[in-house]
């Protein structure tokens, strides 16, 4: 069984690069031609020249891109290559609705899709530690599996088309909230005047332990915020689930806050640091008895 990949961004290095590793790549493309042609030459595998060569050459398709937008393209310009028996296999993140048009596309084809955002950050791509959420028929993604576990450490399948991406928003919700509480605390702390290398190791190993904390608090903590995890990215991903929410006629008050909290960081130009760079505004808080509200 042969993959194509197609969108060598942040995520999609790493994963791709795993795939090659396992002997399953057959060609990649992006939209910036020269780093396909980079990855190809590096990982001895074909730079295709479009989305439909990448389709004809493989049995299973991934795409990882960054907007709703994007997937749509791309799954149009996939279609000549189509045919009865390949699979798509989307891991960006975007809306279900988006999930449940590109599957209705693929299938006027014969084609079988699965919607599969990834969770796990740069880290986790590079590393094939990620964990997949998987939303589309279970036989399909059973006959998918060989090539995705190559990329990941966990694959769930949460149900129809959709559910992926469903799964990937409570996610991204949860994801927020903790950067809101450890970037708070961590603050506070640094506003204490305790040892925040102690307090970390601390707290990271009780009740309050989690991922984020160990691994993004020794960093925010000297001011080096290398994603990781895009802030701009996260901003995109929240307005997903902004929208989502809002079809139901609910407001969410940590991706409200969340989102204008990343917004001014963007419009200072940190939209390409690590979201653990909300760290910057926390402190703000507490610089110079500053009681003013973020």
């Amino acid at each position: 069984m042969k993959a194509g990949f197609i969108g060598l961004g942040g995520m999609g290095q790493g994963m791709a690069a795993n795939l090659a590793k396992a002997g399953l790549l057959a060609c990649v493309w992006n939209r910036s031609r020269d780093k396909a042609e980079a990855f190809a030459g590096e990982h001895g595998v074909e730079a295709a020249a479009d989305p439909a060569a990448v389709a004809r050459a493989s049995d299973v398709i991934i795409t990882c891109v960054s907007a709703d937008a994007d997937v749509l393209a791309v799954i149009d310009a996939m279609l000549p290559g189509l045919d009865a028996g390949k699979v798509v296999v989307d891991c960006s993140t975007v809306s279900v609705g988006t999930a449940r048009e590109a599957a209705a596309r693929v299938a006027e084809h014969g084609a079988a899709f699965l919607d599969a955002p990834v969770s796990g950050g740069v880290e986790g791509a590079r590393n094939g530690q990620l964990v997949m959420m998987v939303g589309g028929d279970a036989q399909v993604l059973e006959r998918a599996r060989p090539v995705l576990e190559p990329m990941t450490k966990a694959i769930a399948h949460m149900g129809a088309v959709g559910a992926g991406q469903a799964t990937k928003a409570v996610n991204q919700i949860m994801v927020a909230g903790i950067n809101q509480a450890v970037t708070e605390a961590l603050a506070f702390g640094q506003a204490m005047g305790l040892d925040l290398d102690e307090t970390i190791d601390v707290v990271g190993n009780g009740a309050a332990g989690n991922w984020f904390v160990n691994h993004r608090g020794p960093t925010m903590i000297r001011d080096v915020f290398r994603p990781g995890f895009r802030l701009a990215l996260h901003h995109k991903d929240l307005a997903i689930c902004q929208a989502m929410a809002a079809e139901l006629n609910v407001a969410l008050p940590v991706v409200e806050m969340t989102m204008h909290h990343y917004r001014r960081l963007m419009d200072e130009g940190y939209g390409d640091e690590d979201i653990s760079a909300l760290f910057r505004l926390k402190r703000e808080l507490f610089e110079k008895g500053n009681k003013k509200s973020l």
